[in-house]
């Protein structure tokens, strides 16, 4: 059994490295460096879009934020969230109005304590419960269509991005993008969960600041007389200075939080990098247990794991740092907002041109139009930490964008239907992603019912022929012509078995309704997997509880339910004993007899099996793929997998011809 070396991984970035186009010494290749395909290769396969530094966030937010929603909004699919906006603005304005109200009421309570009349002044307690109650029930239904909003827009984005995410062959493609596309599941979880949730919170809380201000700066006015003073030897007038007052004030506090609030913004970003880095570590030691504890590997995993608590904890202790320099701005701020409108209304109400209620409802007109205004300055910290969400969701989506292109100007092998349903390579090259030719000029064809072994030393491109027939590697040139896809089924080294039930993985990837359970048990029985019928039911993480070598079998019961026509094997029973090995290959003598198979194997013995190899050689000019027959070796006709070729095969295994 050959065992495949895991793909590097990168401490810096806290994530697996994209891996070459075939697994582990599968890229050391090094000659066809000077070839032009390789060179073209070298660009498109190997793009990685550097991501923005932290001290360089770009200045987009309003395009970013356009093309997220242009998506959102798309195909008619965001009218429920449209219509809960609609609705937030109805409760919004009717807020506003009975703020205004509530302001009036405050003058009116005011005038009747200054003039100590009991009877006005229950009056205006009873007038109060009235606005209170009111307001309450706006308030209340703000809040549930507010949290209805969140949760409409976090279901809208998400689809968005699991759209563009799990198109054909991008999820696997993705990984060659670099930063921008790393940690899709934090893109698509916590990513997502802020943005929809700050998105709603600062939306509806500008909109409900501006509509704030609207209505109480012309209080303001009104309340607030001029005010003039000598200058130069001139007399001037300002008319409606509490409302200068305010503004001023407000732009101080805004433009001092700017100033010492800006870095946050990338401190946030650079926070929720090393988390997502964290969380992906301690996945993989979680899912890799095992193999760690089998190297006693415990100690060096602890370290590497501190490595990356360090490196969250050093970005939490900046982003602390930066926070606490802003609360000077913030908290100082609001306690000067306490007295700040009582001094500028002092004058007129000393002069006796304001009563004490008025000079209420100037301080609470003036604290209105500050609440609206220094919006800004009090959200500034969820601010920096919304911005950060919407960069990284925007950069995710140009990831996708960007494979995009560098596929389509990028020379890449054409993929698509043979005119009879057969598998032919047309001056197929294939580019590795360090630009050398992996696979140079392979010519062949495949038709229905043969059965073709490739073979070829590590490293000379089997799997990403594999690949390159599956469409999960286009980067290099010629033509595949292919059966239909629904013809087809592939079959690698490590089947995927999804979260859920047996019965689910074995059907994937149709749902697991699509079988009745006679057919699925019995291609459990034929696997020898019988033991496993009575827990077809039973929800387990059963990539961990079957061994590789059941997870192989697995994978043939399903071909078994779906019968393909063509199916492709990449080691697909390099975990299986030789017995096993010759059950699952006698399917297609039996249940599958007249499928087509290509098949990858080093395993001896495989040969017997096929009636045809292509050998991979290594050459110069890169990989080159040679025709060999195997429907008739030294004089006689290939042996049927019965129980004559399965017992020569357990007792004699005869080692693999090396091809000239």
């Amino acid at each position: 059994m050959r065992h495949e070396p895991m793909p590097d991984f990168d401490p810096k970035l806290g994530r697996q490295l994209p891996p070459p186009p075939a697994t582990g010494s599968e890229q050391e290749v090094g000659p066809g460096q000077g070839n032009t395909l390789a060179k073209e290769a070298a660009t498109a396969a190997a793009h990685h879009p550097e991501p923005p530094h932290p001290h360089e966030i770009p200045p987009s937010i309003l395009r970013e934020l356009f093309q997220l929603f242009r998506d959102m909004l798309r195909n008619g699919k965001g009218w429920p969230m449209l219509r809960l906006g609609a609705a937030i603005l109805v409760i919004l304005v009717g807020n506003m109005f009975g703020q205004v109200r509530l302001n009036q009421w405050n003058g009116a309570f005011f005038d009747a304590v200054e003039r100590r009349d009991a009877s006005a002044f229950f009056h205006q307690l009873l007038i109060f419960l009235v606005i209170v109650v009111v307001l309450l029930a706006l308030v209340v239904a703000q809040t549930w269509l507010q949290e209805r909003l969140k949760i409409r827009l976090r279901q809208r984005l998400t689809q968005v991005l699991l759209d563009i995410w799990l198109k054909p062959n991008r999820a696997y493609q993705m990984g060659f993008m670099g930063e921008n596309s790393a940690q899709p599941d934090q893109r698509m979880q916590e990513d997502c969960r802020l943005f929809s949730e700050l998105s709603t919170e600062l939306g509806v809380g500008m909109l409900q600041a501006f509509l704030l201000l609207v209505s109480f700066i012309g209080v303001l006015w009104a309340l607030s007389g001029p005010v003039s003073f000598n200058l130069g030897g001139r007399e001037i007038t300002i008319t409606g200075y509490m409302v200068w007052v305010a503004v001023g004030y407000a732009g101080i506090g805004s433009g001092l939080t700017w100033l010492v609030g800006r870095p946050m913004i990338r401190l946030n970003t650079l926070r929720y990098a090393r988390e997502a880095e964290l969380r992906f570590a301690l996945v993989r030691v979680n899912e890799s247990a095992e193999s760690v504890a089998l190297y006693n590997g415990e100690p060096d995993e602890r370290r590497n794991l501190d490595e990356f608590v360090d490196a969250v904890l050093k970005a939490s202790r900046r982003l602390s740092g930066g926070l606490a320099r802003l609360t000077w701005i913030t908290s100082g701020y609001g306690w000067l907002a306490i007295v700040v409108p009582i001094l500028a209304a002092a004058p007129d109400y000393f002069s006796g041109r304001l009563s004490f209620g008025e000079m209420m409802m100037v301080v609470g007109a003036f604290n209105q139009v500050q609440a609206a205004l220094r919006y800004f300055v009090d959200n500034f910290p969820k601010i920096a930490d919304w911005r950060s969400a919407v960069l990284r969701v925007a950069t995710f989506r140009q990831a996708a964008i960007d494979l995009d292109e560098v596929t389509a100007e990028s020379r890449k092998i054409e993929t698509g239907p043979h005119p009879k349903g057969w598998l032919s390579f047309e001056g197929v090259s294939i580019a590795l992603n360090d630009g050398s030719i992996l696979i140079e000029d392979a010519t062949a064809e495949i038709r229905p019912g043969e059965r073709v072994l490739i073979m070829g030393e590590s490293g000379a491109g089997k799997s990403t022929l594999f690949r390159a027939i599956s469409g999960l590697w286009p980067w290099g040139s010629g033509r595949i012509r292919i059966p239909k896809p629904e013809e087809m089924m592939f079959l690698p080294q490590r089947p995927y078995l999804p979260l859920g039930t047996l019965r689910a993985a074995i059907s994937y990837p149709a749902s697991p309704e699509t079988f009745d359970d006679a057919r699925v048990r019995q291609a459990l029985e034929r696997v020898g997997l019988g033991e496993f019928i009575e827990m077809l039911d039973r929800h387990e993480r059963w990539d961990r509880s079957l061994s590789l070598g059941q997870q192989q079998r697995v994978a043939f019961a399903r071909v078994l339910l779906h019968k393909p026509k063509w199916v492709f094997m990449d080691e697909a029973t390099s975990a299986l004993d030789e017995e096993n090995q010759a059950s699952m290959l006698a399917l297609f003598e039996n249940e599958l007899k007249g499928a087509s198979v290509l098949s990858i194997g080093h395993r001896p013995g495989l040969e017997e099996f096929h009636t045809r190899t292509l050998h991979i050689r290594k050459t110069r000019e890169g990989a080159i793929l040679l025709a060999r027959s195997r429907s008739r070796r030294n004089g006689h006709s290939q042996s049927k997998l019965g129980p004559k070729w399965i017992g020569r095969f357990r007792r004699s295994l005869k080692p693999a011809r090396s091809r000239a």
